[in-house]
């Protein structure tokens, strides 16, 4: 997984200093503009995209795109590392990253993606998957178990960690039946075999859609709503997500229908 220069650099704050800052003080009105100066300038090659107050009082988010810090009001302190909830365990930090690098699930590329669709198909998910990330792997046999879902699968090998990712890559997108040639690799450790003549696939186009979506490790998942979860789920944890995005989407339907029916009469008693 890839760090961005300001986790790298971050102040680590230990117990004795932490006594010394009063989070809880009221802040000033203009403290997340403050902060963003100020990591601005003394960060220079890294964009603060914004600031805000975060789930404590006092502490800010700031949002990197494919980071999450906290800072105090001034700026002077950074805190890196994932804000845990005691009530649940809950990873705080990830859930926030995930939930602000949500997106419009129909503008995604699909023609630069792997379709593989099983049974109706009805479930929609993409994944960014590097052929040679174990997480990816588990994330596959993870979805071995369903037979109502679609799922886009867009190549995204991390060389910096999987030298040959790439070569694979290549080779299962140039295969006769790409969704076939991914599935045996990933779950049953089966090599893919090239079509000869094959130049071409989306790996270099597919690294920019994956740097402007703040995809810097994989597997990234998102959800026919948009939303976004970074890492491997079990069948357990994809069936909930599944079943929450249908239910959401059937009441947003049914929330829906009511005004549309009412617009479809006062048209026609106009009429």
């Amino acid at each position: 997984m890839r760090t961005t220069t300001l986790t790298a650099s971050v102040i680590a704050i230990g117990g004795a200093l932490l006594s010394g800052i009063c989070l809880g003080a009221a802040p000033k009105t203009d403290a997340p503009a403050e902060i963003k100066k100020t990591l601005e300038a003394r960060y220079p090659q890294i964009k603060v995209l914004d600031v805000k107050p975060s789930q404590v009082d006092g502490l800010y988010e700031v949002f990197t795109g494919d980071n999450i810090v906290y800072a105090s009001p001034t700026g002077d302190y950074l805190f890196a590392g994932p804000m845990i909830g005691t009530k649940d365990h809950s990873n705080l930090t990830a859930a926030r990253l995930d939930e602000r690098n949500a997106i419009d699930f129909s503008k995604l590329p699909f023609d630069l993606a792997i379709k593989t669709v099983k049974g109706d198909g009805r479930h929609t998910l993409a994944v960014f998957a590097d052929p040679d990330c174990p997480f990816c792997k588990e994330l596959e046999h993870s979805l071995a178990a369903f037979d109502n879902v679609t799922i886009y699968t867009f190549l995204f090998p991390i060389t910096s960690l999987h030298p040959d990712a790439a070569n694979k890559a290549h080779v299962i997108w140039c295969a006769s039946d790409r969704s076939q040639a991914w599935t045996q690799w990933m779950v049953d450790g089966k090599p893919a075999v090239g079509t000869e003549g094959c130049k071409d696939d989306p790996i270099v186009k597919l690294q920019a859609v994956g740097d402007k979506l703040h995809v810097a490790s994989t597997p990234v998942l998102f959800f026919a709503n948009g939303q976004r979860v970074g890492g491997t789920l079990t069948a357990e944890q994809l069936k909930k997500k599944f079943d929450a995005v249908e239910a959401a989407a059937a009441q947003a339907a049914s929330k829906a229908a009511p005004a549309q029916k009412s617009t479809t009469a006062s048209s026609g008693s106009a009429n």
